[in-house]
């Protein structure tokens, strides 16, 4: 994970974070907030390092699993992930996840894809104040573009939703001065060196 690099960026991975994500999540902790992350990816990879990324511990990260098997070897304990699917944590698969994780409905999601979109329903669902976002990826000099026709991180339904769920679309060009943490004046002239 730290020798790998960004095709584009030519950056670790674990720097290629989005500067408003983390000055959100500061946000969220500075006021009591308990944040989670809550990811279609695998857990066990997420784990590895959503606390020195993000800053969230292991414990607070709920994702896609394979299943796990206790064994003793040896008088030895030890847990074994087998080649079969436990769980996956997109979709309607998201609210259950939590859910089970936290056992509690979460007053506030953000998202950027379809997968995100049963999360945010199952959020705005409950009473009282509620907060849904949905991070519109349409930059495509400082990162990338993509949405309704994208084969990977599709932004569909989400867009057609958003009016009727209430939902805060956040568009990445329009509204954020800066994508990541390393870019000074924008990430324009730091992505055509990269390409």
């Amino acid at each position: 994970m730290k020798a790998a690099r960004h095709p584009a960026f030519k950056r670790p991975y674990t720097e290629c974070v989005f500067a408003p994500m983390l000055e959100l999540l500061t946000y969220l902790k500075a006021n009591d907030f308990k944040v989670f992350i809550v990811s279609g990816g695998g857990v066990e990879f997420i784990r590895q390092f959503s606390e020195e990324v993000y800053g969230i511990p292991p414990e607070r990260v709920i994702g896609s699993s394979l299943v796990t098997q206790y064994d003793a070897q040896n008088g030895k304990p030890t847990l074994t992930r087998a080649a079969e699917i436990n769980f996956i944590d997109d979709r309607d698969g998201k609210p259950v996840g939590i859910q089970q994780h936290i056992g509690l409905q979460p007053i506030a999601a953000f998202g950027n894809s379809d997968g995100d979109l049963e999360m945010m329903q199952w959020v705005m669902a409950g009473e009282g104040a509620r907060l849904g976002c949905v991070l519109h990826h349409n930059d495509a000099e400082r990162e990338f573009a993509y949405d309704r026709t994208s084969a990977a991180g599709k932004l569909d339904r989400a867009l057609d939703e958003a009016e009727v769920r209430q939902l805060t679309i956040v568009s990445m060009k329009d509204d954020w001065k800066r994508v990541f943490q390393w870019e000074n004046e924008g990430n324009k002239e730091v992505r055509q060196q990269a390409e």
